[in-house]
């Protein structure tokens, strides 16, 4: 990899985002990279329901490839992200990837 000193007026390289709240919940540094990688995806590739909610079709196997992870690691995360309230995922018919919607946290600046 080719790497570069930052100086003030270096532009950003292609990022993902991740909300600072992210950072303090007791889940797995995958289930947090995951998060970003399914928050880029929807802000790019976001397909809206029928109440203008965006959501996302990722399959596990395509989310282990974009990680490098495998697709056990994966589900579990997914899990982690569902039981923290940071997604919601809705299954469809048999064979049909769910719908990923991604829950933003609301920042708590009372402890800031």
């Amino acid at each position: 990899m080719n790497c570069e000193f930052m100086i003030a007026s270096t532009p950003l390289p292609p990022c993902m985002p991740l909300p600072k709240a992210m950072l303090r919940l007791p889940i797995s540094n995958t289930a947090k990279v995951m998060y970003a990688r399914l928050l880029d995806e929807i802000l790019a590739r976001g397909t809206e329901d029928s109440n203008g909610i965006l959501f996302i079709r990722f399959p596990v196997m395509e989310i282990a490839a974009a990680l490098s992870r495998s697709p056990q690691t994966c589900k579990r995360s997914l899990n982690e992200l569902e039981q923290a309230g940071m997604i919601m995922r809705v299954r469809q018919g048999i064979g049909e990837v769910s719908h990923i919607y991604i829950l933003l946290p609301r920042e708590d600046t009372s402890h800031e």
